[in-house]
Formats: C-alpha cells, structure tokens, sequence
C-alpha cells in the first residue's frame, strides 16, 4: 500500500508540474534572484519598444500591436513554458509570413486583416497545444538547420525590399511578392528624396557604430533617437514639405484592448496553411533559442511543456490585441547577458511595457518612416546568417541544396510554402538516405588473431559464402535497394549460394524487410545453399512481426557467436569445393584434411573472388 501511495503522490506531482510547471521554479525565487529579474526585465521591456514597433510594421499590423504582442504572450510563455530564459513575443520571421500570407485577402493595416491575424493566432496556439499534449516535442527535429537559415535569409532580403520604399522616401503600392517589390522600386527610382534617405542613414549607420563600439547598449534606441534628431533638423533647416518625411504617427495609449478572433469557417479553409507553416516555423524558432540558453545554464529543457507554454501564449494572446509570438533570439539572448535567473524576469519584460506604453506611445508621432527602416534595415542584415551559410556551403551538398531551396523559395513563392518546401526537401533527402543503407562486402582478416570481419577488396572471398553487412534499417522504403544490391552482388560470383547478413548495423526490421529476408532464405535454399544471420540486435530479433518470419527462416541459422556461425556455415559447405580450394580463409579450412588445388584453378580463382569484391563492395 506504501508503495501504490507513493506511485500515487508521484505521478500527481507529475500531473500538477506539467498544467502549472511555473510551481517548479517558484522555490527559487528569493530577494538576490528577484533584482536580477528586475534588471534583467526592464532591460528586455526597453529593447521590445523599438522591436515591436518594427515587427508589426512587417506584418502589417498597427505599430501598436506589436507592443500588445510584446506583452501578454510574454508573460504567459513564461508561467506555462520549460525554459528559464526564453523571452516570447513578435519576431521577424513570423512577421513575415503573417504579412505574405494575410496581404493576398485583405489590406494590411484594415481592421479585416487585423481580424485575420487573430484568427490565425488562435489556430497557431491551438496547434501547438495539440502538439504538445500529444507529445509531439520531437517533430521540430524533422525541421534541417538549413532550413531555418535559408528561410531567415531569404526573411532578410524581402524586409529589406519591403522597407526600401520608406528608406529611400519613394511610394508605390504594397505588395508581398518580391519581383512586384523590385519592379515597382526601379519603376519610381527616380523619385527618390535625399533628406529622406538621410534620415535612413544616420539611423543606420548609428545603429551599426553603437553595436561594434558597444553592444551592451540598446543600440535600437540610440539609433532611433540619432535619426529622429536628424529629421527634426532637416526639417527645421528646409521645412516638412519640402524635405518629404513622413510620420509613423503617434500610437494609442491604452492597454491591450480585448479582441475576439473571427473564427469562421471560410477563415479556417484559407487559413489553415498559414497556421500549420507558423506553428511549425515558430515551434522550431522557440526550441532552438530555448535549447542554446538550456545548454549554456545546465538546466533540462522539456519540448513538450514548451510546445504547450507557446501554445497558450498564442491562444491567450489572441484575446488581448497580440497577433502570432514564438521565442525571440534578441530578447532572450539580452534576458541572459543581462543577468536572468527565473522566468519571472521574462514576466517582468512584459509587465513593464504596459507603464512604458501609456507614457511613451505619444512620442511615435514625431518617429519618421525612414528611422523605421533603417531599423529594420539592421534586424535584416542580422538575420543573414553568413558565417553558416559558407560552413553549410562548404561542407555538404545535400544541405546547401536545402539551403539554397528554401532561399529561392522564400522569394519566389508565398512564405508559408517556403517553409513547408524547405521541410519537405528535407525530409526526402532523409528518406532517400535512409531508403539506401550500406552494404558491404566482409572477409575475415588473416592479419588480425581475431580474425575479425573487414572490407578490403585484396582479401579473397570463401567461393562458396558470400558475407555482407547491412548498415541501416530494413524498412518499405530501402527493401527494394537491398534487394537489387544482393542479387547484383550474388550474380556476379554464382557459386556462392550461402549468404551471412551482419547485422549489426541494422537497427530496425519492419514486414516488409522481413518479407525480404524471407525471399533472400527461399532464393538461397532453391540454389542449393542457405541464409545465416550473426549479431542480429536483440530487439530486432524479438519483435513479433519478425519472430514469425524468424521461424520460416529457421532460428537455427541466426547466430551471437561468430566462431559458432562459422562452424556451422563450414559444415554445410560443399566439402568437395573445399578440397580443391586454396583461399582458405577461414581457421576451419586450415585445420582441414582437404588438399591443394592446381596453380591454375587458384589463379582462376583468386581472379574471381577478387573482381567480385572490386565490383560489388559498396562504400
């Protein structure tokens, strides 16, 4: 009865950690880690201002939801989420696909495309909560490295296109398509507004001075207060209208206002690839961020609790103004540097943006477009990520064309089928790997006292036994390559009508690898020989799809012992080869009574057995 208590106790702990896992930190928190958390909150609230502001001018929201996005989702990701550093809110990346997806059926900006920016908020929050109550934590893996990094550089070029207009004080119609951006700037190149791009400039250039000099300092702020006052003086020496620069205006003080998403069935119809790409795409940004601040702390980092702890961030979120959020590389990263001990310096980043909004907000109507742009200008340029791209370049083909896929589709298609044609080439590049295992050639090694099996094409073969190890699973997908690399390799020397598969290397068998090597066991009976097996993992062997297969073949031909397989695989062979045979490869045909054969048929054999390994061996 102690025992059952205390399994009962156990497992609801378990169940309270994982609907209020905040309760696993709360212990922690005392007066020296609750200043930190302070310090370290209100560094994360003032880096926010600047960024959200930016963010929802990428997504085409209001500025002011940026903010709104910046501050419940922030602090609901921290009560609900597993890591200790991650600070949620808008980001660039999703941003994006919110505006490419979004701007094809309504106006950004217009209330209806706010309405729709909800919606797809609450469905990516639904989603990524079934993902993580089902426990779906490792299907961000699934997502290449290589795919976030040419999506975020493809993310990169398009925010730089979208703002170029603002940069350069030009206008033309918005559009999410990039060739439509590039044609529609070099058709009103003309127009370009020197005061305007002044203003760009010195925001800019600021911004990337401040961040080399010290990058300790909030290097956005800096930046938008040096271009603000460049404004103002250049409009005070020429005038507003003749300088050309236009105002962001000034942003509602007020708090989140509540919001009800519309959620529709048309809305779900048209919207529910966008939702699936951005669960995806935010869930791998998350994890990511939170994995690298897990590692750098030696504190564990639950997937599935923080697929749920963004789930509700986005599903709460989208009842309070806040439109998609995922984990922040810049705020969580600044949350570490700035000292960070519980999530409850996240909360506070959250927290204190509300205060900063009431009495900051009106100060945006004197906050210019071109400033605006040039801060984006540098969240874009840190977002191409060179220093990967040349290793990913440099080191694997298969990953750059990943790469370079998802880069080109980033610009070329919508955003959300970016995402999920990077993912997809990923996957068939894995499942083409995986459907061709390894298969090589093995010979015992006369050099070695072991005699342990090796591939090397200048050791003779037994004429009679073919060995080969399989390097990878026996699944539907690699049954067909298995099969073919057999029969090619066993065609080429016919005398060898006894097969030993090594199966060492194979970790899993399904029915129809099991098929297979039933086939393989009937092909080598009818030609006179037989199947063996040796060092089958145990596993594999037990599985009871297999074990009936297991028995058709015969479990007295698998084998744990190589001496025992050997033995038993040499007394099947047809001794009156044997007698004429020289190879000699194994210790039991040297302990033999058999004679030599002739010079010629050693010759003739060792010929033989050699081009058969030259040609079949596979690496």
């Amino acid at each position: 009865m102690r025992g059952t208590a205390g399994l009962f106790h156990f497992n609801q702990n378990a169940l309270k950690h994982r609907f209020f896992p905040f309760l696993l930190w709360v212990p922690f928190v005392d007066r020296r880690t609750l200043k930190a958390d302070l310090i370290a909150g209100f560094t994360c609230a003032v880096v926010a201002l600047p960024q959200g502001v930016a963010f929802a001018v990428i997504a085409g929201m209001p500025p002011e939801y940026g903010l709104y996005a910046s501050m419940v989702p922030a602090i609901v990701a921290a009560l609900f989420g597993s890591s200790w550093l991650l600070v949620s809110g808008p980001t660039t990346a999703a941003s994006l696909v919110l505006f490419s997806s979004l701007s094809l059926y309504a106006e950004p900006g217009t209330p209806e495309y706010v309405q729709l920016a909800l919606a797809v908020t609450l469905m990516v929050g639904l989603i990524q909560l079934s993902m993580g109550l089902v426990r779906f934590g490792s299907l961000v893996n699934f997502i290449s490295h290589s795919v976030i990094v040419g999506f975020t550089a493809g993310a990169a070029i398009l925010i730089m296109a979208s703002q170029a207009k603002h940069f350069f004080g030009i206008s033309y119609q918005n559009s999410g398509d990039f060739g439509t951006i590039v044609k529609y700037f070099l058709f009103h190149v003309k127009e370009i507004q020197l005061p305007v791009v002044a203003v760009g400039l010195v925001t800019l250039v600021t911004g990337i001075t401040c961040r080399k000099i010290r990058p300790s300092l909030p290097y956005m702020l800096i930046s938008m207060l040096a271009g603000s006052l460049t404004a103002l003086l250049i409009n005070t020496l020429i005038g507003l209208e003749r300088s050309g620069i236009a105002m962001v205006g000034a942003l509602p003080a007020i708090l989140p206002p509540l919001s009800l998403p519309d959620i529709t069935l048309e809305n779900i119809r048209r919207l529910t690839p966008t939702a699936f790409a951005l669960a995806l795409f935010a869930l791998t940004e998350a994890i990511s961020i939170a994995r690298s601040l897990a590692d750098k702390t030696d504190r564990e980092l639950d997937g599935n609790q923080e697929f749920i702890g963004q789930g509700l961030s986005n599903i709460v979120g989208s009842f309070f103004s806040g439109y998609v959020a995922t984990g922040s590389f810049n705020r969580s990263g600044m949350n570490y540097e700035a000292g960070a001990k519980t999530p409850l310096a996240a909360v506070f980043s959250g927290v204190l943006l509300v205060p900063a909004v009431l009495l900051l907000a009106p100060l945006t109507a004197y906050l210019p477009k071109a400033v605006l742009a040039g801060i984006l200008f540098l969240v874009a340029w840190r977002l191409i990520d060179l220093a990967h791209i040349i290793k990913i370049v440099k080191t694997s083909l298969t990953e750059t064309v990943i790469l370079v896929t998802t880069f080109l589709a980033t610009l070329l298609l919508e955003l959300q089928f970016a995402i999920l044609l990077g993912i997809l080439v990923s996957l068939a590049i894995y499942l083409n790997r995986t459907s061709h295992p390894h298969i090589r050639v093995r010979v015992p090694d006369p050099r070695q006292e072991s005699r342990s099996f090796v591939s090397d094409p200048l050791l003779l073969e037994c004429p009679q036994l073919k060995i080969v190890r399989i390097d990878g699973s026996l699944y539907f997908g690699a049954v067909t390559h298995v099969r073919a690399t057999v029969h090619e390799m066993l065609a080429r020397c016919p005398g060898q009508k006894h097969l030993l598969i090594i199966g060492s290397g194979v970790n899993f068998i399904d029915m129809a690898g099991a098929e297979l090597l039933s086939h393989l066991a009937h092909e080598r009976k009818a030609a006179g020989g037989a199947l063996y097996f040796y060092d089958m993992k145990e596993d594999i062997c037990s599985h009871f799809k297999f074990l009936d297969y297991l028995l058709d073949i015969g479990l007295d031909n698998v084998f744990v012992s190589k001496k025992e397989a050997i033995a038993t695989i040499f007394s099947n062979l047809d001794h009156s080869i044997c007698k004429t045979c020289t190879a000699k490869i194994f210790l039991e045909c040297r302990n033999s009574a058999f004679g030599l054969q002739s010079a010629q048929e050693n010759l003739a054999c060792s010929t033989m057995v050699t081009s058969n390994h030259m040609a079949g061996s596979l690496s």
